[in-house]
């Protein structure tokens, strides 16, 4: 793995909104990273925090220049860092369809053929990324996750199975039963193999399930009733279903005249950093 080298920087908000890029061993291939660094960079202190998971078709570009977080992450003192949604390269496998292949990485370890010696962004966003990000910035030991579709997938999975290494987990109308979606049914074949107990371990409605309550983090999903993938694809629902039936403390929220776009995002956005920072600064 090697360090970050800088591609670009530009004031915002008193802070810098970079582009870095770097091997990544993992992913076998070169990746792109963006990261906002708030004004209070220049304090030394260690800052907090929060990894944003995009979806389908996204690069590490769409959150940073679409969902106008620089402002509230510049005054709560917010590190936000975006990586791309799979790995990239000529060498990397991919799909004629938008649902799979690059831009579809799906937060998953991938064991099929020709996904697995690529598509491995699992163990990316869990173990190398952070790692470079904390050798790279002053950060605090725990970090929060947010993400969008088939990000907010990820963030929920991610946060699921690793609670101890994050505060808070957030989504904006995420893809949360996988093993029951066309979406997730194409790519969890295509990564996994037919074997539907291998798709277990990346479906959040599972992951909950098998929980229990013995543990907890702080959720927070928005969702818009006028998102048409919200039925076609499952998401939010199956997840509330279970958050209410095991008395879970998840925040749940559905948006009358809102939809899958990053008009969404933006419009609810503030409300994450907050939900986010409110934790973070306690560790």
């Amino acid at each position: 793995m090697s360090g970050l080298q800088l591609i670009s920087s530009t004031g915002s908000f008193g802070g810098k909104q970079q582009r870095y890029q770097h091997h990544s061993d993992v992913l076998n291939c070169n990746m792109h990273v963006s990261v906002y660094l708030p004004p209070q960079v220049s304090s030394g202190n260690r800052l907090p925090v929060v990894y944003w998971l995009s979806g389908l078709t996204c690069t590490d570009e769409n959150f940073v220049t679409k969902a106008g977080a620089h402002r509230i992450a510049a005054e709560l003192g917010l590190i936000l860092v975006a990586p791309d949604t799979s790995p990239r390269g000529d060498d990397v496998a991919d799909d004629e369809g938008y649902d799979l292949g690059k831009g579809a990485g799906f937060y998953v370890n991938a064991t099929q053929a020709p996904w697995q010696s690529h598509y491995r962004m699992y163990d990316y966003i869990v173990d190398e990324l952070p790692d470079l990000v904390n050798r790279s910035f002053q950060c605090k030991s725990k970090a929060a996750l947010a993400g969008h579709s088939m990000g907010g997938h990820g963030s929920l999975v991610l946060g699921l199975s690793n609670m101890q290494r994050y505060t808070s987990i957030s989504a904006f109308a995420p893809i949360v039963n996988p093993i029951n979606c066309p979406w997730g049914q194409k790519a969890l074949t295509a990564y996994l193999g037919e074997d539907q107990k291998q798709w277990q371990q990346y479906d959040a409605c599972t992951l909950l399930e098998q929980q229990g309550n013995f543990l907890q983090l702080p959720i927070l999903i928005d969702q818009g009733l006028d998102d048409d993938f919200l039925d076609s694809q499952k998401l939010t629902r199956p997840f509330d279903d279970l958050v209410k039936k095991m008395k879970y403390p998840a925040q749940i929220n559905y948006h009358q005249g809102y939809d899958h776009s990053y008009y969404f995002i933006a419009t609810m956005i503030e409300s994450h950093l907050r939900f986010h920072h409110r934790y973070l600064i306690n560790q």
